[in-house]
């Protein structure tokens, strides 16, 4: 079979990509191949000048241009880390870049992509929508397409991120990539599987968008919804990493939001690194099913770190719930001086560090005379939060646990 892009591609790519971009390191990850059971590589592309593999594939897009291509001007569409990448190298080949973006961007991004040079147009609420208006953009003006993912340069540039793994790490079994319009996992494939024709390259997915999966399954499962990875948020891949995909990558899993923001604060916690929601796809692929890929050496990539502070800071306090590390309390109890106290002498007593204290008395289920005291505080871990209730109740207090389960996260 003859594929659209050859690992003589990737390896000319490759050449070219060398002092222009950061060769990122790969190395072992003990900490989350103890969480996971497998012998855990990440490749941190996040470490790149924007923070993302983007750069690879729109360096050697740019670099493919003629002179007279170059001297019109390009225009890309992108959820973010592909604008930041093609305004960043158009600028250092001194190319004009315009760059179409969804509304609801996150605002990192956006800032990011302007402050790196480029014209940025807000349009639509997808990226469809986006795509669309960067086609009459580029028609109108006769700008030169930069396709995030459908066009065999960039697929060649992505495919170089799987051969330096494998030069770090040559006894991989499997490479866990995030699925997008499938460039990255496109060229990573070619790649790998030229130098270790053995290797399991597995994509993922985000369950609200599973365009590859749909595409090859026949099936029609619905694309839309918020989500955490909004990288590989989209609703239509190419067809040149369809056929790609088809060929080489052995399965494409979907994984839920939940299984994302956990991966995202392990890649925080555990390896102080800053992953995006789709940047930390393999890991979430790995804690998903554990039992796949334990005792195998497996590479994930870190393909993108560009996330808004204030998610991160929401998903570090959501995991400490789900890990029962913030819990929270409701006491009835009688409205008189002392009582407060009480409670909040016995939690001290326990070892619980008191976060949050809500009082309320006019409801009509609390009794006239009475009042309910909501308090959140932290405990060192699920037994130790159990510990807490359990002598509250002990001690005779009027007590009960308000968790994430009940609260319907």
């Amino acid at each position: 079979m003859t594929l659209p892009v050859s690992p003589a591609d990737v390896a000319a790519a490759r050449l070219l990509l060398t002092g222009a971009i950061l060769r990122t390191p790969t190395l072992p990850a003990p900490r989350l191949s103890a969480i996971t059971g497998a012998h855990v590589f990440v490749k941190y592309e996040n470490l790149q000048v924007t923070a993302s593999f983007k750069e690879r594939g729109a360096l050697v897009k740019l670099a493919s241009l003629s002179a007279e291509e170059r001297a019109r001007g390009v225009v890309a569409m992108s959820a973010g880390n592909h604008a930041q990448a093609v305004a960043y190298h158009a600028r250092r080949l001194g190319i004009k870049a315009t760059i179409v973006m969804p509304k609801h961007t996150p605002i990192v991004k956006v800032a990011a992509t302007g402050a790196h040079g480029a014209r940025v147009v807000l349009h639509g609420e997808s990226v469809a929508d986006a795509h669309e208006e960067a086609d009459r953009i580029a028609k109108e003006e006769r700008l030169v397409w930069v396709h995030p993912y459908d066009d065999v340069h960039v697929i060649a540039g992505q495919g170089s991120i799987a051969a330096e793994m494998l030069e770090d790490a040559p006894d991989l079994d499997a490479m866990l990539v995030p699925i997008g319009g499938g460039g990255l996992i496109s060229g990573m494939a070619i790649a790998a599987k030229h130098l270790r024709p053995d290797i399991e390259v597995v994509g993922v997915e985000t369950t609200l968008y599973p365009a590859m999966w749909n595409a090859l399954h026949q099936e029609n499962l619905p694309c839309e919804g918020p989500t955490l990875a909004e990288g590989i948020a989209v609703k239509n891949v190419g067809a040149l990493t369809r056929e790609v995909v088809s060929a080489l990558v052995s399965d494409v899993v979907l994984i839920d939001e939940p299984t994302f923001e956990r991966a995202v604060n392990l890649f925080l916690t555990q390896q102080k690194t800053l992953a995006e929601g789709a940047g930390a796809a393999g890991l979430a692929a790995l804690l998903a099913d554990p039992d796949r890929y334990r005792g195998r050496n497996v590479g994930l990539v870190v393909s993108g770190g560009n996330i808004d502070p204030r998610i991160v800071a929401s998903i570090m306090l959501r995991e400490l719930e789900r890990e029962e590390r913030i819990v929270s309390f409701r006491f009835s109890m009688l409205d008189r001086p002392g009582e407060l106290g009480i409670i909040s002498t016995l939690l001290g007593r326990l070892g619980a560090n008191i976060l949050e204290v809500e009082h309320k008395r006019h409801f009509l289920d609390v009794h006239a005379k009475g009042a309910r005291l909501d308090v959140t505080v932290e405990t060192r871990d699920r037994a130790h939060a159990e510990e807490v209730h359990r002598a509250l109740v002990e001690d005779g207090m009027d007590v009960v646990r308000i968790d994430w389960h009940s609260a319907g996260h």
